[in-house]
């Protein structure tokens, strides 16, 4: 009997899976399953152009023979903080400061009704919008992705007029507002949880940091 030959009626047995593919059909699934990331919405920008011109032939760079310097950059540093039941957040980057405040804490259910605990946390925005002397700001609301695309994106560009119209008692007319309604568009958390769409329903503000 040769080696390739196997008695008449053997079963061959397979050897178990290891624990290599395994582990690959693990990262896979996961991979498949995972939310998808979004990017931050249209008009919020970041600059990451260096401050200074670095030449990448000055000699006291000593670099290896043949090697070149990546474009430089300047890193976007954020800063979060959220309430301890994520009612209201705060980030702030190297060029803009966003507070994103949950429509539970803001409207009724369905609503673009401002509440009375809405209007003193709008006012905290808006003293912070003062203390930055910001003249430019953008409103944007969102929802989770209950119910039609269409009604989501009404909703929203109601409720973030609504938060606008009170920041503008506050702050007065010289200062412009950018007003945009993006329904489901743009979730920050997971649609598949009741924790991640109340994240989702959301106005957010965001306006230039002042010069240091």
């Amino acid at each position: 009997m040769t080696a390739t030959q196997m008695p008449r009626g053997h079963r061959v047995r397979r050897a178990p899976r290891s624990a290599a593919t395994a582990a690959v059909a693990l990262l896979l699934t996961a991979a498949l399953t995972a939310p998808v990331a979004h990017a931050d919405p249209p008009g919020v920008t970041e600059d990451s152009s260096p401050p200074v011109h670095i030449d990448t032939g000055d000699p006291d760079l000593r670099m290896v023979q043949g090697a070149k310097l990546a474009p430089s950059k300047v890193l976007n540093i954020k800063s979060i903080v959220e309430a301890d039941d994520g009612s209201e957040r705060r980030q702030d980057t190297n060029d803009n400061v966003t507070f994103a405040l949950q429509a539970e804490v803001l409207f009724g259910k369905d609503s673009a009704e401002l509440s009375s605990d809405a209007l003193s946390r709008i006012g905290t925005i808006a003293a912070e919008i003062k203390k930055q002397n910001a003249t430019s700001l953008r409103v944007f609301g969102f929802t989770d992705n209950l119910g039609s695309a269409g009604h989501g994106l009404v909703l929203s560009k109601k409720r973030a007029t609504a938060v606008q119209q009170e920041l503008a008692k506050d702050l007065g007319s010289s200062v412009s507002f950018q007003i945009r309604g993006y329904g489901e568009q743009y979730p920050i958390a997971d649609n598949g949880t009741e924790e991640g769409r109340k994240k989702n329903r959301r106005v957010e503000v965001s306006f230039p940091r002042a010069s240091s």
